[in-house]
């Protein structure tokens, strides 16, 4: 059996090593999905849209052609992200022009799983 991990699977697996448990998303498409179903759950995993400054560690969410999206983990200068036409994880550099909105869990309040 071969086994992968999606840009959805990549960020709740990182967030997962890093000690946050994040509520996980049910029945998402690989395609298909409209942008107000995938930031629908990125709230519902307690992300909160965010501007200013990048941070090491947010999530990228990426308008690409044909309307698809993607989500990666960005940090000032790259992008850790699922590539799927390379079937790994890929960290690319940031060049500016990507058309995306960043999203960011709130501090870990004491006690946090």
């Amino acid at each position: 059996m071969r086994t992968g991990v999606d840009c959805v699977g990549l960020v709740w697996a990182a967030y997962a090593a890093a000690g946050r448990r994040l509520v996980r998303p049910q029945g998402y498409p690989l395609r298909g999905w409209v942008r107000a179903q995938v930031e629908a759950g990125l709230t519902a995993a307690g992300f909160m849209s965010v501007g200013g400054a990048v941070r090491d560690g947010d999530v990228a969410l990426i308008a690409l052609d044909a309307g698809q999206f993607h989500l990666g983990l960005i940090g000032t200068d790259r992008l850790v992200h699922a590539h799927a036409g390379l079937r790994r994880v890929v960290e690319t550099p940031v060049g500016g022009s990507e058309d995306l909105a960043r999203w960011r869990l709130p501090p870990c309040p004491p006690r946090c799983d």
